[in-house]
């Protein structure tokens, strides 16, 4: 009888392909929709290998009524939605993807600043709308980022990748790390400075208890009321609602996210209710 791996999103065939030879696969038929957890946790009782995603919350408790279990690899860079200590104790290995969106994020990240700094979401909306109705001087006035300072919170392999772009920019880049590292034309800042310093603060850390709740009112209130903070790591680093209400007041000029504490966004949240917030549904991996 062949162990089973269960995989808790529809996912294309080729991904899957050759696992057969070895398990017996089951899979959550949704790729929209994750799976209920109730069904997760019967499923997991019986699995050997989970195939699991960021939305997949693989706790104490799931990983105790998953006695075959013997692997659970994630397909996301983030492992926050596991609890390490619990697998650990079980001596169950947890795998990850480190490095195969390393690029594709940096890109993503990269393109959330321009489209924050440009308005060009805000823009473009005027244009569906039919609200657009001539050139103006002042007309969706934004951010320059060519020349601009650029702080850098986490410095790993993406921060690494944005430094890439930003020399392409001209940017002057600055960065916080829990350890200093040996970058050519980058420069250590220590936290406060950075945020005080930079024109656009973007967030590469991962969600760990460290840096949850890492940018509050105290921190938005250490920068420039012309900067811009784009987070495309983890939503619980930003408390957003300290970030709501340093949006609303002036407090930074604007903010791009792709991530949330609450994913998905609902549509009575309070951050789509301002202009200088631009969103995008956790695509930094597409």
């Amino acid at each position: 009888m062949k162990p089973i791996v269960y995989i808790t999103r529809k996912l294309p065939a080729e991904a899957i392909k050759g696992l057969e030879d070895s398990y017996e696969v089951r899979m959550w038929q949704e790729e929209e929709k994750p799976v209920p957890r109730e069904v997760l946790v019967e499923e997991a009782g019986n699995a050997a290998a989970l195939w699991t995603m960021l939305s997949d919350r693989i706790d104490r408790e799931l990983i105790e009524k998953a006695p075959n279990l013997k692997i659970i690899t994630n397909l996301a860079v983030g492992y926050n939605n596991i609890d390490l200590n619990a697998a650990r104790e079980r001596g169950i290995a947890v795998t990850n993807t480190p490095e195969v969106l390393t690029e594709t994020t940096a890109d993503l990240a990269f393109a959330l600043m321009l489209a924050t700094a440009r308005r060009l979401v805000q823009a473009e909306k005027t244009v569906r709308s039919g609200e657009w109705q001539s050139w103006t001087p002042m007309g969706m006035t934004g951010q320059d980022v060519f020349g601009a300072t650029l702080g850098i919170i986490g410095m790993g392999r993406i921060g690494e990748a944005v430094c890439k772009r930003a020399q392409g920019f001209d940017m002057n880049v600055i960065y916080h790390n829990r350890t200093r590292r040996s970058l050519e034309d980058v420069e250590y800042a220590e936290f406060d400075d950075l945020l005080a310093k930079s024109d656009f603060v973007m967030i590469f850390t991962p969600l760990t208890d460290e840096t949850r709740g890492m940018i509050g009112e105290r921190e938005l209130g250490l920068m420039k009321n012309t900067a811009c903070l784009i987070n495309a790591a983890r939503g619980g680093i930003v408390d957003e609602e300290a970030l709501y209400e340093a949006l609303k007041s002036g407090s930074i000029w604007a903010a791009g996210l792709d991530v949330f504490e609450q994913e998905p966004l609902t549509l009575d949240s309070k951050l789509l209710e301002l202009e200088n917030l631009t969103v995008l549904p956790h695509i930094g991996s597409a």
